[in-house]
Order: structure tokens, then C-alpha cells, then sequence
């Protein structure tokens, strides 16, 4: 198995030359510090940390995966040291609250971190990204009281979070949910209920953990309208903050077994009148835990993505070095049995088909993270409210288009393999088995798909996308006078216009017929997502091209970025006529046949 590398050179030429994160951020006074130099010192430091620290515990936690006892779980050799090295290294409050000892750091670096974790160990990131997005959601909705006492150990590392939604019978209907909240007189709350697929709900990494745990209150209105969010800690604490010992009447049921991700404890979590703290406002639990939501469903992108890398840089190695056959031109080794497979134009086609998702991908996400950073920081009231109308559209887009393309990819490295990617020992059996699940939470991806076309595109009347075309609108203008972009760009600007009338097509539809927006979600998705890539794409071989000008250009990599986005365009991109077919299809082949003749 070729050992994990850091993609360094991309995340430098995506950050620098394509997003100019400097400039970014220099406009934005709370992230005005947060230079290239610092960027590229961070970036540096957490590549050594996927590399070294994460990716040799990888395949043996996934073989010993973790272990359960009498409601204790423990997680594989190796864990809980590297958890420890990981928090005591700063990375657990890298984007926290400053007040209340976090960094402070835009998500844009983040999410770049948080790939390379997923592609190093995808079971341990995950620890990781439910601790962010508790105490994102805690720092944005709780009281000044519950900042004090929790956000700085879990910054710390030395607490971490969970977030705790599902049910046995409520997934993502979520206002079915049974689990009660009565209060006390001191101004706590009693929780009864169990919650399933919890991740990270029990383990031996921190001290104490936080659940953040979706309830309803006695006298709570029907449906999602009904739903609170709830603090509720494994240990209680005591007056001055600090534990006092006594544990909380929450407990693990059990663990599931898993297809992957077997060292991430994925816990049955049992609250038998609990002690919780109400967070934000009584019955908008929901709209609170979607600030959580949004962040973990970019991770799960980046999941995709991370995966995906790995498995391009396993299975581009073996295509140089594993000897099957010979080139169609002549033998390209005369002296030896046969040539690499990487001489085959069908292996090529699977590893150009990843390498252009990853590096559009990666695009992407850190597209949609620089929403999330402008939303979140920027001065100007009417820029934030953009970005979040921007944000409500990308991120569907990017958790459900991401995990696609990144299980898609999974297989495609396994494929170049061949039988070698079947077994264990290569690293790509685990690779497709760790990237299935993400496609499946955080919102499968039909329910992205149906949430983009429905929430976010027909009862609106398409005016989220009139934001995003107006930005790939902006891009087409200022490339006018650049000659080399010119035929990226009429290909662009086709696509663009595919989609916008697809979803001219829907919405007219769809007022005559609800059933034409579940009809047509998947594949709209899928539209945009391609969309999306080709912008990224567009933005990427801009940057390419003006690099190439340069002397100081490394013109063997900036050759490379072109020609895998010329495959892009040639081979991946056609797939859009056939998405605005199937979209123009109508709904009746679908939902025509009766339930009895499936």
C-alpha cells in the first residue's frame, strides 16, 4: 500500500492562485492576520499530522475496530494517544471562538484540514468534526452561562461533543422524534429517550462528553415546530465548573457493526432522566442544530473528497509500477516481460475520472467554506445574508455530489488494482467501505437532492440560483479577453444555460404536479453538481494559464492541471446532455406503476 501524502501542492494552488485567500481573508477584519505565510505553516503542519500520526493507525484501528463492555467502549490501540497529541497540538479549537480560547480560524483552512484527516483515517476525523460543530452550535445558540463552563475544555480537546438526532423510527422525518424533556425547578430539564447512530456518543479520548441532544418539551407543538435542543453532559459538573464525579443518567446501549468505519464508535445512546440544559430558545432546537448541520455536511464532502485522493494516489502508484501487457503504439519497455498499466487508455480513463472529481471537488468545498467564512465574519450585513442564500444552495450540492464522486472513486482505484484491490493489505477495500457511508449521513443524498430542488430552488421561484448564476456570470466577463479560456468558456456557459432551463422546466412542472420535484431531484443534483465542477474548472485552468506565464511557473504541474481538465471537459462534462433529458422526462414513468406491481 502506498503510504498517505498530503496533496500539498494542490491545496497551495487551489488556496493561492484560485481563491486568493490572502486577499480574502485581508478583507474581513477579524481574519485580516490569517496570512499565506501562517496558512501555509498550518497546512504544513496538519499534512505531517495525516501523514504521520493518523495514517499508521488507519488499517489496524479498521481491523481491531472498537470494543464494547458493559456500556464502556474503547477504541483501538493507538487512539487515544494520537486524540491526545491532536488536542494537546491545538487543532480541536482551531476555528472556535476566541473569547472563550479557540483560534479563531476561518473554515476555508479547516476544511483542508479536515480532508487530509478523512483521506489519512477517516474514523478518527470524525471524532474531530463532531467536537467543531457541537461547540459551533453551542457558541452561536447557547447562553453566556453554558459558553463559560463548556466551550474552552472542548476547545481544548479534553471534552469533546456529539450531536444526537436520530431515532429508531425517526430519521429524517425528525419531528416524530419521542425523546422528552421535563423541566426541573432549578432550571435544568430531565431527558428520556433514545437516540441510534450516534457517533462518537461513547469512547475513551476525553474526560467528559458533551451531547447535544434533539428533545421535546411537555406542552411543545406538533411536528418539527416542537423541538428543543438540549446540553446534556456524560459527567455532571460542579459549581466552580470543573467535574464533580458524579455521572450523568445517560448511557451506551450498544455500538453497531459496521460495514466501515469500524474504529468510529457509532452508539445506541440511552437518556433515563438526564440532566440537560436548554440551548437557544424553546422549539427552535431544529433551525439551532442546523448551524451544526450545514458544517458537518460540508465534512462529509470533504470525507468523499479525502477518500477519493487516497484512493488516486494508491492506485496511480500501482499503474506506474505493476507490469500487464503492452502499449497499443509499441512496447514502451523492450527489455522487459511488459509494460505499466498506466500505458492502457482505459486505466488512464479511471485514474484521469478521479483525479479531475478530486481537484473540482476540493474546489468546491472550498468554495462553499468560503461562503460559510464570508457569512460568518465580513462586515457588511447585506454581503453575510448573500452568502448564506449562497451557502443554503452549495452545501446540498457539495455533501451529496462530493460523496458520489468520491465512492465512485473508491471503486475506480480498486478497479486499477484489479484483484489487489479486493484484498486488504492495498488500503482500497477499506477506502470504498469508509466512503459508503457518507452518502448515507448527515442527510442521504436523495434528501439533499430533494431539499436542493425542493426548499432550496421551487419554492423559491430559483432565487438562490439567480445568486449562483450571477456569480459564474461575473467569472464569464472577466475572462472576455482571455484567449486561452475562450472555448473552456463557450462549453461553460452551455452548461450554465442547461441548467437554468431544467430549472425554468421544474418549476413550471412542478405547479401542476408536486410529484415532478421528487422526480427530477436526483438528477438535478446531479446537474448542478456537474455544473459546479465545470465552474470550478473554469476557475482552476484560469489560474493554470496565467501560472504557465509566469518564469517562476513549475510548467510540468500546471501542464498537468490542464490536460486533466481538458479530460474534464471532453469526457465527464457530456454527461449533462443526458442529465436535462432524464430531467425532461416528466415524472409519469416513475410514479405510474402501482405499489403492488414493484
Amino acid at each position: 500500500m502506498a503510504a498517505y501524502r498530503a496533496p500539498l501542492k494542490d491545496i497551495q494552488f487551489l488556496l493561492n492562485n484560485v481563491f486568493a485567500v490572502e486577499r480574502l481573508f485581508a478583507s474581513m477584519p477579524d481574519t485580516a492576520e490569517v496570512t499565506d505565510d501562517l496558512i501555509s505553516a498550518i497546512v504544513e503542519e496538519a499534512g505531517k499530522i495525516a501523514e504521520g500520526l493518523l495514517s499508521p493507525i488507519n488499517q489496524s484501528g479498521d481491523r481491531e475496530g472498537c470494543h464494547f463492555s458493559d456500556g464502556v467502549v474503547t477504541t483501538p490501540k493507538g487512539f487515544k494517544e494520537a486524540y491526545t497529541a491532536y488536542a494537546q497540538g491545538g487543532w480541536a479549537g482551531l476555528t472556535g471562538d476566541v473569547n472563550y480560547g479557540g483560534q479563531g480560524m476561518p473554515k476555508m483552512l479547516s476544511a483542508l484540514i479536515e480532508e487530509m484527516a478523512f483521506a489519512a483515517n477517516s474514523s478518527f476525523a470524525l471524532y474531530t468534526i463532531l467536537n467543531t460543530g457541537a461547540t459551533l452550535t453551542l457558541s452561536q445558540h447557547g447562553s453566556e452561562e453554558l459558553k463559560q463552563r463548556y466551550l474552552p475544555k472542548m476547545y481544548a480537546g479534553t471534552w469533546s461533543g456529539t450531536m444526537c438526532l436520530t431515532e429508531p423510527h425517526a430519521g429524517t422525518d425528525l419531528g416524530m422524534i419521542k425523546t422528552k424533556a421535563a423541566p426541573n425547578n432549578e432550571g435544568s430539564y430531565q431527558l428520556s429517550g433514545t437516540k441510534i447512530f450516534i457517533t462518537a456518543g461513547e469512547h475513551d479520548l476525553t474526560e467528559n462528553i458533551i451531547h447535544f441532544v434533539l428533545a421535546k418539551l411537555p406542552d411543545a407543538p406538533a411536528g418539527a415546530r416542537g423541538i428543543s435542543l438540549f446540553l446534556v453532559p456524560k459527567f455532571l459538573l460542579d459549581e466552580s465548573g470543573d467535574l464533580s464525579g458524579e455521572r450523568n443518567k445517560v448511557s451506551c446501549g450498544s455500538i453497531e457493526h459496521k460495514m466501515g468505519i469500524k474504529a468510529s464508535a457509532t452508539c445506541v445512546m440511552n437518556f433515563d432522566s438526564a440532566i440537560g440544559y436548554l440551548v437557544g430558545e424553546p422549539n427552535q432546537g431544529l433551525s439551532h442544530m442546523f448551524t451544526m448541520m450545514n458544517y458537518e455536511r460540508l465534512s462529509m464532502g470533504l470525507q468523499g473528497n479525502g477518500l477519493a485522493d487516497s484512493s488516486y494516489q494508491i492506485a496511480s502508484a500501482y499503474a506506474k509500477e505493476r507490469v500487464q501487457g503492452r502499449a497499443a503504439s509499441g512496447a514502451l519497455q523492450p527489455d522487459q516481460n511488459a509494460d505499466p498499466i498506466l500505458v492502457h487508455p482505459d486505466v488512464r480513463r479511471m485514474l484521469l475520472t478521479i483525479r479531475a472529481n478530486v481537484l473540482a471537488g476540493r474546489a468546491l468545498s472550498l468554495y462553499a467554506a468560503s461562503q460559510l467564512d464570508i457569512s460568518r465574519f465580513h462586515p457588511d450585513e447585506s454581503i453575510r445574508f448573500r452568502a448564506q442564500q449562497l451557502v443554503a444552495l452549495l452545501i446540498p450540492v457539495q455533501k451529496a455530489y462530493c460523496t458520489d464522486r468520491g465512492f465512485e472513486a473508491c471503486v475506480l482505484g480498486q478497479q486499477v488494482l484489479g484483484g489487489h484491490g479486493y484484498v486488504a493489505e492495498w488500503g482500497l477495500e477499506q477506502n470504498v467501505r469508509d466512503a459508503r457511508i457518507a452518502q448515507i449521513y448527515e442527510g442521504a443524498n436523495g434528501v439533499q437532492a430533494l431539499d436542493l430542488i425542493g426548499r432550496k430552488t421551487v419554492r423559491c421561484g430559483g432565487e438562490l440560483l439567480k445568486i449562483l448564476l450571477s456569480e459564474m456570470d461575473e467569472f464569464l466577463v472577466s475572462q472576455e479577453g482571455v484567449e486561452s479560456m475562450q472555448p473552456y468558456l463557450s462549453v461553460f456557459n452551455r452548461c450554465r444555460q442547461r441548467l437554468l432551463e431544467s430549472t425554468e422546466t421544474v418549476i413550471a412542472r412542478a405547479a401542476e404536479n408536486p410529484d415532478e420535484i421528487g422526480a427530477a431531484s436526483y438528477a438535478y443534483m446531479e446537474l448542478m453538481g456537474l455544473t459546479l465542477y465545470c465552474f470550478m474548472w473554469q476557475r482552476i485552468l484560469t489560474a493554470a494559464f496565467a501560472e504557465q506565464t509566469l518564469a517562476s511557473s513549475d510548467s510540468g504541474y500546471t501542464d498537468g492541471l490542464i490536460k486533466t481538465g481538458q479530460f474534464f471537459m471532453d469526457r465527464l462534462l457530456p454527461r449533462a446532455e443526458s442529465l436535462v433529458a432524464e430531467i425532461a422526462s416528466g415524472a409519469d414513468s416513475m410514479m405510474s406503476m402501482k405499489a403492488e406491481q414493484f
